[in-house]
């Protein structure tokens, strides 16, 4: 078994403190949401009911925080185990970033205070697409934090209560690697009720496919960022034998997504509108030249022995899979003449705030607690 080990070290880092300052921004500017309403720091309104903190927080996050869900379908349904040194970081990335698009949500929400009405079996709609979503991340933040329970075990020493947690985790394991398949596709296919005010090259039959298939795209590149980044800030080796593996199987995905999206709007006869010069037009180029980019790079086995190429890969991967469900759910939007939406300072810094607090738990966890392979300096 992979031995780990905390980093140790200062916690109170410059990254760290400033990354407190714009926790303590978005906090304030959160108390004025929750005294004086969300009018109140919002642009939101009747024709964009939700705004970044859907689209980014949940839409974006959460797909970001697939990086468990991408490498538990390697390790544990492939049965490749070599993988398993990426599968505590990989969970953890997953962890607080589903527990925190969880926690955003109830920003979101204009009587947050009945939120736990989703739980109640008497008022729940079964029809709901958007209480399927609901259920199964709230369903899957406590079946990643219980995946995670054996790394706090190992730090308290609790032996035999971690022993007992082993013989069930298999459950669990089982339920991180179904709960995503079904709510990745359900967030494409919430965006299929919007029809005419999603523009065509948005809008499509395959959205559910293809929100499943960035889930995991982004999952894998967030992974070989993450690696990549934690070597370089913490002077580690790098992983190079495992992320080269990994990326080897990029391009077969990346090539199925664009063969499906491309062919998909050509053959609905609206891929002229790409080539018009246009903001939807550009954006639509933009986030699949990205994904070519990074499939083209990934393509040759010697670029996946470049640590710079494979970041630069994971990049683009972040960036394109990102831009495409941002672009589904804001961008190519549009509910009808005199509507309009661009999301306020105070919406722009509390989402700041929960990008900067996931970093800040990130820096605290791995250097207190067990989450990074052993590295013993030579």
């Amino acid at each position: 078994m992979q031995e780990r080990q905390a980093l140790g070290g200062k916690v109170l880092t410059v990254p760290f403190k400033v990354c407190a300052a714009i926790v303590l921004i978005g906090l304030f500017f959160l108390g004025k949401r929750f005294i004086f309403g969300i009018g109140s720091v919002t642009n939101m309104n009747d024709g964009y009911p939700w705004g970044i903190w859907i689209a980014y927080d949940v839409v974006v996050g959460t797909a970001l925080a697939c990086a468990g869900y991408s490498i538990a379908l390697i390790v544990y349904v492939f049965n490749k185990g070599e993988y398993s040194p990426l599968v505590r970081p990989a969970l953890m990335t997953s962890m607080f970033g589903y527990t925190l698009a969880g926690i955003s949500v109830i920003f979101d929400i204009g009587r947050y205070w009945q939120a736990y009405n989703i739980f109640l079996p008497w008022l729940s709609n079964l029809h709901s697409v958007m209480f399927e979503v609901a259920l199964c991340i709230g369903t899957y933040i406590l079946v990643l934090w219980m995946e995670f329970a054996p790394t706090l075990l190992e730090k308290f020493k609790a032996a035999r209560l971690q022993a007992r947690l082993n013989r069930i985790i298999f459950v669990f394991i089982a339920l991180g690697i179904l709960l995503p398949t079904m709510h990745q596709s359900s967030l494409g296919t919430m965006m299929l009720m919007a029809g005419h005010k999603l523009s065509p090259l948005w809008w499509s039959g395959f959205l559910p496919l293809l929100f499943l298939i960035t889930a995991v795209v982004i999952g894998y590149a967030a992974v070989i960022f993450e690696s990549l980044i934690a070597s370089v800030a913490f002077k580690r080796p790098l992983e190079l034998h495992l992320l080269s593996k990994i990326s080897a199987l990029m391009p077969w995905l990346l090539g199925l997504y664009l063969v499906i999206r491309i062919e998909d709007v050509n053959l609905r006869g609206y891929l002229p509108l790409a080539f018009e010069g246009g903001l939807l037009g550009n954006l639509f180029l933009l986030e699949n030249l990205l994904l070519l980019a990074a499939l083209l790079i990934l393509a040759y086995p010697n670029n996946r022995q470049n640590p710079r190429l494979l970041f630069i890969a994971s990049c683009a991967m972040l960036l394109g899979g990102s831009m495409y469900r941002f672009n589904t759910y804001i961008v190519g939007f549009d509910p009808g003449t005199g509507w309009r939406y661009f999301p306020s300072v105070p919406e722009l810094f509390i989402t700041f705030g929960i990008i900067a607090a996931e970093v800040m738990a990130y820096l605290w966890f791995v250097k207190t607690l067990p989450v990074l392979p052993k590295f013993t300096k030579a």
